[in-house]
């Protein structure tokens, strides 16, 4: 039972991750104050660094080493490789995946240049 909460916790941060994009671009278009909050701004982007850069740096995800752990069984597939597979019965190599990463670790820094975060209170 443990494990599949860690799969849902795992959904949810990627879902945070890709999701927060379109939801500050569409913010800004509204005006909503709190997409340009500074904190959830750098907690966004500190998430997919660290995503990028564990992918970068061949460095296994502490979640599904841990969700591995549990289930008893140990994989080189990356969380987001396991379940794009079973989802999509697709296969690709890691590359593709670290190249995805990256290449949205790069659109959330240009998202910080575009729609740029504010340090002052969204009273």
């Amino acid at each position: 039972m443990l494990a599949d909460a860690i799969v849902v916790v795992h959904s949810l941060i990627v879902v945070f991750i890709v999701g927060a994009v379109p939801v500050i671009y569409a913010g800004a278009a509204l005006r909503w104050r709190w997409v340009r909050d500074w904190s959830w701004r750098l907690v966004h982007l500190a998430a997919i660094l660290y995503v990028a850069g564990e992918s970068l740096f061949g460095v296994p995800c502490p979640l599904t080493v841990w969700e591995d752990t549990l289930r008893g069984r140990r994989t080189d597939a990356g969380f987001i490789e396991r379940w794009t597979h079973r989802v999509m019965f697709y296969d690709a190599p890691s590359w593709v995946f670290s190249t995805a990463y990256v290449a949205f670790a790069g659109l959330v820094i240009m998202t910080w240049i575009v729609v740029p975060p504010s340090r002052r209170k969204n009273g």
